[in-house]
């Protein structure tokens, strides 16, 4: 069990017996970075996602076992729900990029939605919230070089979108 993590293993195994307060205190603690993950990632549609997330929480709240910290299985738990609703979603016409508007400043929220999904999520979780590369990679299930490799990606075009602005 990761140092630290007991109070929220003995937290959600009291949830899992049907403590409402108990689970009252893992939202209040995980709450503020689950949603700001979530709002950076999918917009409007953070909220929604975070409300899925814990309510996903507490009817799985018995299978959290305290192997990762409780923070990471939850946030796990919201990436599945984000995947979910965009295979729920029909696909989009594919548009091209939206031009750089030179007359007014460019904002981190833009760079981040010319990103894909998956290197969005990789750089809030590692630049943005101080997961390591490890942690976010188990998240995202994905290979630990594949995630070094996205971050670098999403890192170079958010570059050049950055240093076209300023043209």
């Amino acid at each position: 069990m990761p140092p630290g993590n007991e109070e929220d293993f003995a937290l959600a195994q009291r949830s899992a017996a049907g403590d409402t307060t108990a689970f009252a205190l893992l939202v209040e603690k995980h709450e503020r970075p689950l949603r700001a993950f979530l709002e950076r990632l999918a917009g409007a549609d953070g909220d929604d996602l975070a409300q899925q997330a814990f309510l996903k929480a507490w009817r799985s709240a018995g299978q959290y076992d305290g192997r990762a910290r409780f923070s990471t299985w939850l946030t796990r738990i919201a990436w599945r729900c984000r995947l979910d609703q965009l295979r729920r979603r029909q696909p989009e016409p594919v548009e091209p990029p939206v031009a750089v508007d030179h007359h007014r400043p460019l904002e981190v929220a833009d760079l981040l939605a010319r990103l894909g999904e998956r290197e969005r999520a990789a750089l809030i979780l590692c630049e943005g919230h101080g997961w390591t590369h490890g942690e976010a990679a188990t998240l995202l299930a994905i290979p630990l070089g594949t995630l070094k490799s996205t971050i670098a990606r999403a890192k170079r075009q958010c570059r050049q979108v950055w240093e076209a602005s300023d043209d």
